[in-house]
């Protein structure tokens, strides 16, 4: 697959992501692709990407929901094993990968209208300012310290046995 653009490794990634359990939404997309890379692309290289990734057969369409082909869930199985790596070290590794990647047949290509992705942008950054909350977005790790760790503060004595 030549050339690889960095929009279709980032969309590659965000649609894996959004569809883990079901075929995602346009929405959904936009989401993940925000998670990711801390911006949305433009709409014209978002239409261009998903139409490169689906003739190359990587993502396919279901009732207007997005999903990876069976091959693209193959070819991203190598490089699960880079899960606790940055998002910018995967997608390196992704794009290294798609570099090597010869589509097995030629998949039908998804042409989306630009304005169906700007709406899908405003739809997503509407959300973000409403009160409600974004599934994709990771929880904040609690700090913390380990000097002050919860539990037992002495120990028993173990030589300690009871008389009878």
């Amino acid at each position: 697959m030549h050339p690889i653009h960095d929009v279709d490794v980032l969309l590659l990634m965000a649609t894996a992501l959004a569809s883990k359990r079901r075929p995602a939404e346009l929405v959904e997309i936009m989401a993940a692709t925000d998670l990711i890379h801390g911006s949305i692309p433009l709409d014209v290289d978002l239409a261009a990407a998903f139409v490169r990734l689906s003739t190359h057969g990587l993502v396919s369409e279901q009732a207007g929901r997005f999903t990876l082909t069976p091959d693209a869930l193959e070819f991203m199985a190598g490089v699960r094993h880079k899960r606790k790596a940055e998002p910018a070290e995967r997608l390196l590794a992704i794009k290294q990968e798609l570099a090597g990647y010869t589509p097995k047949g030629e998949g039908a290509a998804i042409r989306l209208a630009t304005e169906q992705i700007s709406a899908a942008i405003l739809a997503h950054r509407v959300f973000l300012k409403s009160p409600g909350r974004n599934m994709l977005v990771p929880r904040p790790k609690a700090a913390v310290d380990k000097a002050k760790r919860p539990g037992q503060w002495r120990k028993l004595d173990a030589g300690r046995r009871s008389k009878s």
